[in-house]
């Protein structure tokens, strides 16, 4: 249910991001480092949205992979912790989620 409402979510925020480009069409001008150019404004608004949904995902899939990096070196601690009681036990389960991940 929660993906259900993230797609209705994502395609209203599509709709109104497209209707206020599409009413938006006239030429403006674009100043670079080095030079201006005149491009038109439903190009620059889709543009825009496009760099920063993509810098937002790059974000997100760093924070991702620093979270799986944590979450391995934890599971390192508790298993080198806990080796004393039940240790055999945790290895199996780490073994048997590396090979779940692996496929």
């Amino acid at each position: 249910m929660k993906g259900q409402w993230g797609l209705i979510i994502s395609l209203i925020v599509a709709i109104i991001i497209s209707v206020f480009a599409i009413i938006n069409v006239e030429s403006v001008p674009v100043n670079y480092l080095f030079g201006v150019a005149e491009w038109p404004l439903i190009l620059v608004i889709l543009g825009s949205v496009l760099m920063g949904a993509l810098i937002a995902g790059a974000i997100g899939m760093f924070r991702i992979y620093q979270l799986q990096i944590e979450l391995k070196r934890i599971k390192q601690i508790v298993v080198v912790t806990s080796s004393g009681e039940n240790g055999d036990h945790i290895q199996e389960n780490n073994k048997h989620e590396e090979n779940i991940n692996k496929n």
